[in-house]
This record gives structure tokens, C-alpha cells and sequence, in this order.
């Protein structure tokens, strides 16, 4: 049996050193460690050694796979040079290589860091949260009630689970304010998803930068003066605002934001980009129920909600928000 195994070793090291490129190691190493190669097969064997000789065959053995094992590893880092040799030859390494495009941040991006900093700046940290939420953060707790179109499976995408893609990063405002008590000044950037028809500036699934400011004696003014802030310092002191009175069931008084889009060759129009009001008193008393506490019941605050596309449109000129999905090199190089 010793004598078997040095054999086998010393034929599998000269198979191995024989080969000559990548295919052929491989099939040394089925013809030698494979289900019928020659070493399994003498492994195979030792139920008919002797028990006492069953120790020094056993080391022996293990010794033989070591030493192939090995033998393999290195013939493989031979070959392989080989081949990088090969790859190269007749090229001239030195010569300086070829400039590559350089890639950039996609326009949404470039929006989200500048909006995210400037309302940094202004005292707001940053919250997150899933973007698969239940009814009652996406709804109950926002003062939505069930019979509001929202939550209708026309307008919002629905699993069979009961949960659904969030319609808004409002429900990261919902579960902060389980978790923290007031003050609460936190900004939501992230995606949202509604069943909307795609034309020039709607999107299916788009991405949002919420707010939400909650403390004592917070008031419209707070509102007004935070967003005209936050919009002139992403577009400029020129920039036209507008404030619309609206409605939404979170929020009590409710506007709507526009902002005037002047994009080349067309005539300015205004654009609706968020909307925002001040908190509704329902909201807290929905939060406060459900966590069993009284955190809420002397506070004010104003949420808004913000587009990012809109914004990226805004920005500089962009006719049609279809542009920001499509990835064409040639409309993305722009921003680089």
C-alpha cells in the first residue's frame, strides 16, 4: 500500500508539471483527486488495510494529497503568468494609456446633496425609513381617512401582503415622532411610488425630500419663511415663489408651492413642486394614542414635501421630467 501510494504521487506530479495550459491542469486533477482518479482510488482502499498499519498509510496518504495539492496551486500561478505574458506580448507596456470618460452624479443627485445641505445648515438632521410600509404609517397616523382616493389600489401600489409601496416619505415623519419627543426638525430625502400616468411631469416612482418642524409655538410665518429660504438658496434671490391655499389631511392650513420654470426657447410657466402646511392637530392626537403617551398635545409644527425631479427641472430648464429616467449619455453629460 506504501509503496501504491508513492507511485500514484510521483505519476500525479509529472501529470501535473506536463501540463501544458489551464485545460489540461484540469483534467490532471480529475484524472488524479476526481470521484475514480488514481489517489481517491487508494484512499478507497484503506478499508483493507490492517488496523495497525492504518496510522502511517493514513499519514502517508494525507502527505500524497499535500504534496499534489500544492504541486497543482503552483502549476496554476505558472500557467497563469504564462498566459498574462502571452496577453501582453508585442504590446508596449510603457506607453501611457488611453483617457477613459469621466463619470459624474445624476442630476436628482447632484439636487438631493445641495437641498440636503442647505437644510442642514438650517437645523435639520436626517431620518429614514422603509421604503414598504403598512396602511397606518402611510395613512392613518397621516390623518388620511379610508375612504380618501390615496388609498385606493388606483393610486397606490398594494401588496398582498397588506403593505404597500409608500406614497410619500411622510411615514418617516410618523416614526420619528413614536420615537422622539418634540423638539423635531428632520428632513427625509428618499423614493415614493404612486400609480401615476408618466407624461412631462409625473413620474411613477420619483424620489422626495420631506420635513417636518415640531415644537411650542411654531407658526405659518416659521413655514413661509424656512421654504422661500431654502428655495433662493438652491435657485438664486430672483427666484418667483408662490404660495396656493390647498388641502391635504395632514396638514391644516394646507398650500401648495410653485415655482416658475423659465426653460430655453419656452415661455415661463409655473410649476408645482411641494406641498406643505401646518401640522393638523389630528396627526399628533393619532401619534400620541397610538404610543400611549402625551408628547404631542401642546405642540405646533409645519411638514412640507418636496419633488426632487421638480427641483432638478427647475434647476436648469428641463422640459420633460421623462429625461431624468431614460439615461441617455448624451442628456446626463450635461451635469458632469
Amino acid at each position: 500500500m506504501k509503496e501504491q501510494i508513492a507511485r500514484v504521487q510521483a505519476a500525479a506530479l509529472e501529470q501535473i508539471a506536463a501540463a501544458g495550459c489551464m485545460k489540461e491542469l484540469e483534467n490532471a486533477r480529475i484524472a488524479i483527486l476526481g470521484k475514480k482518479g488514481t489517489l481517491t482510488q487508494v484512499q478507497q482502499s484503506m478499508k483493507d488495510v490492517p488496523k495497525e498499519d492504518k496510522p502511517a498509510v493514513g499519514a502517508l496518504l494525507n502527505a500524497a494529497r499535500e504534496a499534489i495539492s500544492a504541486a497543482m496551486e503552483a502549476r496554476t500561478l505558472e500557467l497563469q503568468k504564462q498566459a498574462d505574458a502571452a496577453a501582453v506580448a508585442g504590446v508596449d507596456i510603457t506607453l501611457p494609456g488611453g483617457s477613459l470618460p469621466a463619470g459624474g452624479l445624476h442630476p436628482i443627485s447632484i439636487v438631493r446633496e445641495e437641498a440636503v445641505r442647505i437644510l442642514r445648515r438650517m437645523g435639520f438632521t436626517l431620518a429614514d425609513g422603509p421604503e414598504i410600509e403598512d396602511e397606518w404609517h402611510c395613512f392613518d397616523a397621516l390623518n388620511t381617512p379610508s375612504d380618501h382616493p390615496a388609498r385606493n389600489e388606483k393610486d397606490t401600489f398594494y401588496f398582498d401582503s397588506g403593505k404597500l409601496l409608500r406614497t410619500q416619505t411622510s411615514t418617516v415623519q410618523a416614526r420619528v415622532m413614536e420615537k422622539q419627543a418634540p423638539p423635531v426638525r428632520i428632513i427625509c430625502p428618499g423614493s415614493a411610488f404612486r400609480r401615476d400616468a408618466i407624461d412631462a411631469t409625473h413620474l411613477s416612482a420619483f424620489n422626495q425630500i420631506e420635513g417636518l418642524y415640531v415644537d411650542h409655538a411654531v407658526g405659518v410665518g416659521d413655514l413661509k419663511g424656512t421654504l422661500e429660504y431654502f428655495l433662493k438658496a438652491l435657485f438664486g434671490n430672483d427666484t418667483a415663489v408662490r404660495f396656493r391655499p390647498h388641502f391635504f389631511p395632514f396638514t391644516e392650513p394646507s398650500f401648495e408651492i410653485d415655482v416658475l420654470l423659465q426653460a430655453t426657447g419656452q415661455e415661463p410657466r409655473w410649476i408645482e413642486i411641494a406641498g406643505c402646511g401646518m401640522v393638523n392637530p389630528a396627526v399628533f392626537e393619532n401619534i400620541d394614542r397610538e404610543t400611549g403617551k402625551s408628547l404631542y398635545a401642546n405642540c405646533t409644527g409645519f411638514a412640507f414635501g418636496i419633488g426632487l425631479e421638480r427641483l432638478a427641472m427647475i434647476r436648469w430648464g428641463i422640459r420633460d421630467i421623462r429625461l431624468l429616467i431614460e439615461n441617455d449619455v448624451r442628456f446626463l453629460a450635461q451635469f458632469q
